[in-house]
């Protein structure tokens, strides 16, 4: 595997560097991910840019990171599990919800089991979603803009579930405690 620079804000690519410091300001450190997103400033102002918009949608900020986290974990990226179990919790998910997505279950609000279901399913079938799964997904009380709010998540976590992969991106200090381990394939 080719050994991807693990970057800091000072030997990043001069493109990097502002959104490299904006990154660290916000989040209180630099995390991997965005330390590997920089040797192609593009894909992380892009990367940063969707997430801006996806933080804008009319799903509710635990249905967002909920459809991250369960994305995250059927494409087996530790990172994002990690990175997404401490979002949720920031947004005020339970324990209980957190568990079951980590470990790929069916949470028991009906709503977020219908939005990480089809979220799934949407990643799953690369876009081509099954008219059952649409029609489940709108009776759990979704709209269609909502299907499509759902594409942008698909579209973030190829993003980074892809950049963890390619670049094998290790776990920042401060995501050690929300470590997690894909399953066995």
């Amino acid at each position: 595997m080719a050994d991807f620079p693990l970057h800091t804000i000072d030997s990043a690519p001069e493109a990097a560097k502002a959104n490299l410091q904006a990154a660290e300001k916000k989040m209180g450190f630099l995390p991997n991910l965005f330390a590997k997103m920089a040797e192609a400033p593009t894909l992380l102002e892009a990367y940063l840019a969707l997430d801006g918009i996806y933080a804008n949608t009319s799903l509710s900020p635990v249905e967002q990171q909920a459809a991250l986290l369960a994305i995250s974990a059927d494409n087996h990226c530790a990172f994002c599990v990690a990175a997404h179990t401490g979002s949720i919790k920031q947004v005020g998910a339970d324990d209980e919800l957190v568990k079951d997505l980590r470990e790929r279950t069916t949470p028991n609000d009906a709503k977020l089991a219908a939005v990480t279901r089809f979220a799934r399913h949407l990643n799953a079938q690369r876009g081509w979603a099954e008219q059952a799964e649409l029609d489940a997904f709108f009776e759990a009380g979704f709209t269609q803009q909502q299907v499509l709010e759902l594409v942008i998540a698909c579209a973030l976590k190829t993003l980074s579930n892809y950049t963890n992969h390619v670049a094998a991106t290790p776990l920042n200090e401060e995501l050690k405690p929300l470590a997690w381990e894909a399953p066995a394939s």
